[in-house]
């Protein structure tokens, strides 16, 4: 059995959805893992995690207009406005998503479906360096 660390360091535009998939499956590719549990998690408050679909832009799109109207910015309701009118609509948007997310690596490969991928969700409308750590379990 090993077990192993990794971060990964994502620079974002602001809010959005940035595709990272490919840097996991180079991470466990260089370490030649072939099977177990890959749990990532998302060290901020103000950003998610999901796995999503991976072949249609529009799907970015249409989760971006939905929260939107969701978690408006600048609600009145807010009182936290500390980073300005997105702050708090930034932490409910996380709230109700995720920060961590677990999958199987099987055969070498992450057990994902044909069109998902593995996505970090940035809900600030300007720039943030975001981390994710990894953490490998298995053979």
């Amino acid at each position: 059995m090993r077990q192993a660390f990794h971060e990964i360091v994502i620079a974002t535009r602001g809010r959005g959805l940035l595709e990272f998939t490919g840097a996991v499956e180079k991470w466990l590719a260089e370490n030649k893992f072939r099977a177990g549990l890959v749990t990532l998690h998302l060290q901020h408050t103000s950003a998610s995690l999901l796995i999503q679909e991976n072949a249609d832009p529009d799907v970015r799109r249409d989760f971006d207009a939905f929260f939107a109207r969701l978690v408006p910015d600048g609600d009145p309701l807010f009182v936290h406005t500390a980073e300005g009118a997105d702050d708090m609509a930034a932490h409910i948007r996380t709230a109700l998503t995720a920060v961590n997310l677990s999958l199987p690596l099987h055969g070498g490969r992450l057990a994902l479906g044909t069109w998902q991928g593995i996505y970090l969700w940035e809900h600030r409308t300007r720039p943030h360096t975001r981390r994710v750590a990894l953490h490998f379990i298995g053979e």
